[in-house]
């Protein structure tokens, strides 16, 4: 499956842009261990960063400490009230925008790469 989905994304992607998570300090926190192990996080980046060399394709990392899921997307306002995992969804104090943390975490994220990359 990581196999698939790593080749997958390396031929329809020039450039691809990660976080830099940190899984073995993630299964610290015993109620998330499972799901972080059984998903593999540490093995599908092997696989991207060994496929994108290989097929001459840029892989952008992004610091494990940049706030990708506290920051509004659509006009840059911090709230730290997102630090909080139990926090799924969220308003922008700035511009009242209805986030879903997961999704504006990876707008943020790519909006960063590509900042890098320019």
């Amino acid at each position: 499956m990581l196999h698939k989905l790593s080749i997958q994304l390396i031929r329809k992607n020039d450039v691809i842009c990660i976080e830099d998570l940190a899984p073995k300090n993630m299964v610290k926190n015993h109620r998330l261990a499972k799901s972080i192990t059984d998903a593999s996080w540490g093995e599908f980046r092997r696989q991207l960063i060994y496929k994108a060399n290989w097929y001459r394709k840029r892989i952008i990392v992004i610091d494990r400490f940049y706030p990708s899921s506290q920051l509004c997307s659509v006009c840059g306002t911090q709230w730290s009230g997102v630090k909080d995992l139990a926090v799924r969804q969220w308003i922008c104090p700035g511009c009242e925008t209805v986030h879903d943390r997961d999704r504006n975490a990876a707008k943020n994220i790519l909006n960063e790469g590509l900042r890098q990359l320019a």
